[in-house]
């Protein structure tokens, strides 16, 4: 899978702009990616990454990549760099549109003193409780602050003194004036400043105690940066007339339209940030980055590659109805990109030793293996070979299952791209644990079948002599269920406690050591794996990025 940007497939947003541009209602689209930078992005905001981005190259135009940073509390330098790091890894470039709300604070202080002035915005003394038990429920109206016809003059005064800082916090607020009984609660005076001392904002450091909503200050920034289609998702939908009357009552540029999509919802892990933020502060995972987490980050860190993350999008689609997408969609698409990238390699992760006893001791032959099996540009590599080897311990079984294909006492299998061996006898310590296997080869073997049987099984191994010595990390989904916390339950009781296995004592073949943070392979018969960024020279490490095969319904059946 190529790491270049593909074209969007058709969709409803897509139609929508290719209908506004042959009326002639825009010239080019502009289109902006709006993150909080109060957590790391996840793969639902790359969808929206996806969209905002392959929209605006595929008609021609621009997106922006902006921060909402008005929740200074949450915010800071940590995520912004993140998030600029993850769209850029995804492999989109927003140029020299980086925004952030804040640039406009005080734009947006001169369009609240406009809306004051147009009497469409009052300061109010109820406290947070007290707006609460005036604004209503959805099937009874609101009722009017009793602070809602102070006149222009002293909202002005008393504005200009909460920004002053003469008020403490929740003392006041500004609103707008529109309707308390809206059968839309969005628009039944939502408050649209509030006051927040003894913050330092990661952009504007303290020279604000008076900050704008987030539904107050969207609207206006799309506006001013020219915005043409303000995508969203569909929780915002009851929202929009609040946007519409935000642009609509305001000294802007231009007027954007608000479209909404459904929000990317995925099985066996959460969306929330909330909850996301709650997973990392309580530690049930090691960061924002655990390859557990479907963030960004975390999916990188498992060896997810950027153009398997576009696909993935591109096959959920956009639509306008919510659903929820199977995490074997998301695992079959990386399989189809490492299956045609991945160079193969062998590593033994439960390591058995095995003694060819019939092989010449201090002899070390060198074995020819293909890096791709359906790629051959991808060349040839050597493999030690000696009379002692590893294989894996899930392949040798002394009283087989039924259908058991591997080696057993007397049974015969070909060890992968060099001979066939027989086992002779296995040795086993006082504890009657089995540490040895002793086998004879059939030096004939080397690159052909035995005339004379018919031998099945096909194992991997790893030099004795040559192995390099890892760490290997089986990382599992999050979660045990799909979805998790359903019906009200607390979703941390559903963390799979299986979602992560450490084997502290893998064995490479030597080909493996040295490979670089990130680097992809394919672990011959055992999955996809990735060098971790905790990997060193003298201690690999690596991640299963995903199996051969989907196998999670039928090892929980």
């Amino acid at each position: 899978m190529s790491d270049t940007v593909e074209t969007p497939r058709t969709n409803f947003i897509r139609q929508i702009i290719e209908a506004d541009l042959a009326a002639g209602k825009h010239a080019r689209i502009v289109t902006r990616f709006p993150p909080e930078p109060n957590g790391y992005l996840h793969i639902g905001h790359a969808k929206s990454i996806v969209l905002n981005f392959g929209l605006a190259q595929t008609f021609g135009g621009t997106c922006n990549l902006r921060f909402d940073d008005t929740n200074p509390h949450k915010e800071n330098v940590e995520f912004v760099d993140s998030i600029k790091a993850d769209v850029r890894w995804l492999g989109f470039d927003w140029g020299d549109r980086v925004y952030f709300a804040s640039d406009y604070f005080e734009q947006l202080y001169a369009f609240a003193i406009e809306l004051i002035e147009k009497r469409l915005a009052y300061v109010c003394d109820l406290n947070a409780e007290e707006t609460r038990s005036y604004r209503g429920t959805l099937t009874e109206p609101g009722r009017d602050s009793p602070y809602r016809d102070r006149t222009v003059e002293e909202n002005l005064d008393l504005f200009k003194r909460m920004r002053a800082g003469e008020f403490p916090d929740g003392a006041r607020t500004l609103r707008a004036r529109i309707d308390m009984a809206s059968p839309n609660i969005n628009l039944r005076d939502p408050v649209l400043y509030r006051i927040k001392h003894g913050v330092v904002h990661h952009q504007t450091g303290s020279a604000w105690c008076l900050y704008p909503t987030y539904d107050y200050t969207h609207p206006i920034s799309d506006a001013l940066e020219g915005i043409t289609h303000s995508l969203c998702t569909l929780e915002f939908e009851d929202h929009r007339p609040l946007y519409d009357w935000c642009v609509n009552n305001v000294s802007v540029p231009c007027k954007p339209r608000q479209i909404e999509f459904s929000r990317l919802n995925l099985e066996y892990t959460v969306m929330s940030k909330r909850r996301l933020t709650e997973l990392v502060g309580e530690r049930h995972v090691h960061g924002w980055d655990d390859p557990r987490m479907p963030t960004v980050a975390g999916l990188r860190r498992r060896g997810y590659t950027p153009g398997a993350i576009r696909d993935f999008c591109e096959r959920v689609g956009v639509t306008k109805s919510d659903n929820l997408v199977e995490m074997a969609l998301l695992e079959s698409t990386i399989r189809d990109d490492l299956d045609a990238t991945a160079p193969r390699r062998m590593a033994v992760l439960r390591p058995l030793k095995v003694v060819i006893t019939n092989y010449p001791e201090g002899r070390t032959e060198s074995i020819e293996a293909r890096n791709h099996p359906k790629d051959e540009t991808l060349g040839l590599r050597a493999v030690p070979f000696g009379r002692e080897l590893y294989i894996d311990r899930t392949d040798f079984e002394e009283i087989p299952p039924k259908g058991f294909k591997r080696l057993i006492p007397g049974g015969e299998v070909r060890l992968r791209n060099a001979y066939v061996i027989r086992c002779e006898e296995v040795v086993k310590d006082a504890d009657g644990e089995i540490v040895e296997l002793r086998v004879s080869a059939d030096l004939d073997t080397l690159g052909r079948n035995p005339e004379d049987r018919k031998v099945k099984g096909v194992i991997h191994w790893v030099s004795a002599d040559h192995g390099v010595r890892a760490e290997v990390r089986l990382y599992d989904r999050l979660f045990r269920v799909a979805v998790p916390g359903a019906g009200g339950a607390d979703f941390r009781t559903d963390i799979n406690p299986d979602s992560l296995q450490i084997l502290s004592d893998a064995v490479l073949e030597p080909a493996l050591q040295g490979a670089e943070a990130g680097t992809r392979f394919q672990f011959e018969r055992e999955g996809y794996f990735v060098v971790d960024t905790d990997s060193t020279p003298e201690r690999p490490v690596f991640n299963l990025t995903v199996g051969l095969r989907d196998t999670w319904g039928k090892s929980r059946s």
